[in-house]
C-alpha cells in the first residue's frame, strides 16, 4: 500500500476507534495482520467452541487453518463438503458458542457497523448469543457515513460476493446492484449495530490493509 495512503487509512481507523469506543465497543488497532492474527489467537485461547460467520478477511488471515491446529471445535458453515441441513445446524450452534468472530461489510467513522446479510445468522451471532464476539475489519471498509456504508456493501461489496458463492443474480453477471427480485438475492437483511449490544462482548479489530470485500 502506498505511504499515503496507509498514513490516510490510519487516520481514519483511529477516528472510527475512538467513536466505537464511545460506542461501547472495545476495539484495537494493528498496522499488519500478522499482529493482528496473533492477537486473535490468544484471544480465542480459553474459547472451546469458535463459531465464524462466512466472511473473506478471516479466510485471507487463515484464522481458521491456526484454531483448528492448536484444537478448537471450530464452527464454520462455509465448508464445502457440507449438505444443506448440516449447514443449518452449524448456524445455529453458532450461536451458543464461546467465541464468533466475524467481519463487517462496513464501517463508518461515526462508530457504526453496517451490514447486509442474506440468510441471518452471522448478523443474528453478531448481536446476541454468543459468549463473546470480535469483528475483524481492514481499513479499507471504513466509509464517512451510513449512507456511504450502505452504498459501499451494494456496490462493492455484494457483486464479489455472490460470484464468489455461486448465485445467479444479476449483480453477479454485470457487478452491478440493480435492486434485483431474483430467488438468490443476497441482499434480504440490513442491520446497522449503533452501540455496543447490551448483552453481548462485543470487540473490533481493525488492521491497516486491504482485506475482504
Amino acid at each position: 500500500m502506498d505511504e499515503n495512503l496507509r498514513w490516510h487509512r490510519r487516520r481514519l481507523m483511529e477516528q472510527a476507534a475512538a467513536a466505537l469506543e464511545k460506542n461501547g465497543f472495545k476495539t484495537v488497532l494493528f498496522d499488519d495482520r500478522q499482529g493482528a492474527l496473533e492477537w486473535l489467537c490468544a484471544e480465542a485461547a480459553g474459547a472451546g467452541r469458535v463459531g465464524f460467520g462466512g466472511s473473506m478477511t478471516l479466510a485471507e488471515l487463515g484464522l481458521i487453518s491456526r484454531l483448528e491446529a492448536e484444537g478448537k471445535t471450530v464452527l464454520s458453515h462455509s465448508r464445502p463438503e457440507l449438505a444443506q441441513e448440516e449447514r443449518r445446524q452449524v448456524m445455529q450452534e453458532q450461536l451458543g458458542c464461546d467465541l464468533f468472530f466475524s467481519s463487517t461489510n462496513a464501517l463508518t467513522v461515526g462508530g457504526h457497523l453496517v451490514n447486509i446479510d442474506a440468510t441471518g445468522n452471522r448478523v443474528c451471532s453478531m448481536a446476541f448469543g454468543p459468549r463473546k464476539v470480535i469483528v475483524v475489519a481492514g481499513s479499507n471498509k471504513i466509509t464517512t457515513t451510513i449512507e456511504s456504508a450502505l452504498k459501499r456493501v451494494k456496490e462493492v461489496a455484494c457483486p464479489p460476493n455472490a460470484r464468489r458463492l455461486g448465485f445467479d443474480t444479476p449483480c453477479a453477471k454485470t457487478g452491478l446492484c440493480n435492486d434485483c427480485s431474483s430467488p438468490q438475492r443476497i441482499c434480504r437483511i440490513t442491520t446497522i449495530i449503533e452501540r455496543r449490544p447490551r448483552a453481548t462482548d462485543l470487540q473490533v479489530c481493525l488492521i491497516n490493509e486491504n482485506l475482504g470485500y
